[in-house]
């Protein structure tokens, strides 16, 4: 049966998935999550300071969640401006949470 494109369409039939790209997101969200586990559980705090790994472990969730919006809100394909009214308000919050935890420990308040 031919639709007015003149494309030919078999009655039933389903298009072929995209599987590829799911694959290689899996495999980047995967290899994320992988290295935060590392850094929070299988390297002691007495060869990298805790700050650090917070700091680090702060970054590279940061860059999962913006790999998630990028990928499944389709925000990769838009133009640039949307995507920096997304990425800068998410660089102010993980500096709020990087001077938060630094901050943290100045404050002893007793009950």
């Amino acid at each position: 049966m031919a639709d007015v494109h003149g494309h030919t369409h078999i009655e039933g039939e389903i298009a072929k998935p995209n599987t590829a790209g799911i694959w290689r997101t899996f495999w980047v969200l995967l290899a994320i999550t992988a290295l935060e586990f590392i850094i929070a559980l299988a390297i002691p705090s007495s060869i990298v300071p805790h700050l650090v790994k917070v700091g680090v472990y702060i970054i590279l969730t940061i860059a999962k969640a913006f790999y998630i919006v990028a990928e499944f809100m389709h925000l990769k394909h838009e133009v640039k401006f949307l995507g920096m009214c997304i990425v800068l308000p998410m660089i102010f919050i993980a500096w709020f949470l990087i001077a938060m935890v630094m901050e943290g420990g100045a404050l002893y308040i007793r009950w």
